[in-house]
């Protein structure tokens, strides 16, 4: 095989890895790893000739490919900083072929093909959990583009998909080795029923799921608003905070009515720089106003986002995330807030915040860097955060606040539902990504959510898509994007807790543990 060829096999990989982000179903990723698998069996075979590392360079170009076309509308915001953490993350992919390539060589093919499986969900893993999280090509994420088959994950969440999928194309390639090889008929056949088996067992399982699952009627009412105001043309100053207060409450009086339980308005909302403070809430001329459309309607409360801050006046309350300027010290944040018709108002402070957009990476580490972040007008800096997930508690419901980007991290929604949670509402403001595949792929990681908690989602997204979800992940009311609208559903209650919720990503902290065996059992090895 000559170096076109391997070329040719490594750019397969990459752009079928990249077909489901683009639109194309999930189903891809079933066979999108063969051209790779076939390289990697390659450099096997003439080992004599090629070392451990050649194998590194054609993974990393499948991976880099995959990167930017899966994800590059992420650039919109940042051209240098989204590019080299694509280069980075590309070269972290590398490292997990090129360690379960160098453990065929020296140990055994099943050993080598359970590092791949091990090490690669272990850095799926990874991208959630350090503070350079890149967890957006998740590989089991993608196929909640076809929610129907993805009804177990209730039992083993977006881990369970990779799982699959890795497993699916390893089985797959075997088998395609075997009739290439001419192997016996009882050697293909078992691989045969072992694939087919692996492949159509999940799929039975998921459409008996949800074609049977009924959620239980406790129906709460809201209305969802979609303003529809551009971010990267958006002013801050005190008549443009007033016509978007204007705005949201023409929209809302024309969906809300004396059931209606819940208006729920986008991340950000509200951005004036001075207008949040959280010591002053009570004399705040915003939430004056909404108190007085508030009292038109039965009971209805509110569920919106602003961008708060809290000054610190006791030097012991300061926060490595703390902001100094003139003289004030104060965090700043991405907030949730529920405002009742009683007055009561209740803050959730967004924790699962974007690296380099709001917050400096290893910051508590490295605090000279502090004001070094991208700016993305009011909603973005160096912004603080809270510690772990809470609810905002209403009469009617409890309510999981999802800003944004959380709702990427299934495990830490689980958070919100094991502590009562009988509702998700996911802000957001998915304007940043303009026209792209950017809004429509955070679209799913909401799917995925209601799925694994069986938790009914309302989504309220400033320039779309806002909608409901149900309990099987289904969209439904789903707003246009780019327009302004309202909308107006109902949704059900769940109090119930799923085997996902109680035991969270059981199969990646297993994979973790499984991979240091590996890499013990390599050392041992080398030294024995």
């Amino acid at each position: 095989m000559n170096r076109f060829h391997r070329l040719l096999l490594s750019a397969g990989t990459g752009v079928l890895l990249s077909l489901p982000w683009l639109g194309f179903p999930g189903w891809v990723l079933f066979i999108a790893l063969i051209p790779l698998l076939y390289l990697e069996n390659f450099f096997l075979k003439y080992k004599e000739g090629f070392p451990p590392v050649s194998l590194w360079g054609h993974v990393f170009l499948a991976a880099l490919i995959w990167n930017v076309l899966a994800s590059w509308w992420m650039m919109k915001v940042s051209l240098a900083g989204v590019g080299a953490a694509m280069i980075f993350n590309a070269f972290l992919m590398s490292l997990v072929w090129w360690g379960a390539h160098s453990i065929r060589r020296k140990m055994s093919s099943p050993l080598g093909y359970i590092s791949l499986v091990v090490f690669w969900i272990s850095l799926e893993f990874l991208q959630f959990q350090w503070d350079i999280e890149w967890p957006c090509l998740q590989l089991g994420s993608v196929l909640a583009n076809n929610v129907k088959i993805i009804q177990w994950y209730e039992y083993t969440g977006t881990f369970g998909g990779t799982l699959w999928i890795l497993l699916l194309n390893l089985f797959l390639f075997q088998l395609i080795r075997n009739v290439h090889l001419k192997s016996s008929l009882k050697k293909t056949i078992t691989s045969s029923t072992v694939l087919l088996v692996l492949l159509v067992v999940p799929l039975i399982i998921s459409f008996r799921m949800y074609s049977s699952y009924m959620e239980a009627e406790n129906p709460i009412n809201i209305a969802i608003v979609q303003p529809n105001v551009d971010p990267y043309n958006e002013k801050f100053d005190m008549e443009a905070e007033t016509q978007k207060l204007d705005d949201f409450l023409r929209l809302a009086a024309k969906v809300t009515s004396d059931s209606t339980d819940f208006i729920v308005g986008p991340e950000t909302l509200f951005e004036h720089q001075t207008l949040w403070n959280e010591a002053t809430f009570e004399s705040n001329a915003f939430l004056i106003r909404l108190d007085s459309f508030l009292q038109r309607y039965e009971k209805a409360d509110m569920v919106f986002g602003v961008s708060s801050f809290r000054q610190y006046e006791n030097k012991d309350d300061i926060t490595y995330s703390a902001q100094h300027n003139n003289g004030i010290t104060y965090d700043r944040y991405n907030t949730a807030m529920l405002f009742t018709t009683d007055g009561e108002i209740q803050t959730y402070h967004k924790s699962k915040l974007v690296a380099g957009v709001e917050k400096v990476p290893f910051q508590k580490y490295f605090s000279f860097l502090k004001n070094n972040y991208i700016d993305l007008g009011g909603a973005s800096g160096s912004l603080g955060r809270q510690k772990e997930a809470s609810n905002l508690v209403s009469k009617k419901a409890v309510i999981a606040p999802v800003i944004c980007f959380e709702s990427v991290f299934g495990d830490y929604v689980t958070d919100y539902v094991k502590k009562g949670a009988d509702v998700i509402f996911v802000i957001t403001n998915d304007g940043w990504w303009k026209n792209s595949r950017g809004y429509k792929q955070h679209l799913l990681f909401s799917q995925l959510r209601a799925v694994e908690t069986r938790r009914s989602i309302a989504r309220s997204a400033n320039t779309g898509t806002s909608c409901f979800i149900n309990q099987r992940g289904d969209v439904l009311q789903a707003t246009n994007w780019w327009k302004e609208a309202a909308i107006a559903g109902s949704v059900n209650k769940n109090k119930t807790l799923t085997y996902y919720v109680k035991h969270g990503d059981f199969i990646a902290r297993t994979s973790v543990f499984i991979s240091v065996l590996m890499v013990l059992l390599v050392f041992v090895r080398k030294f024995a």
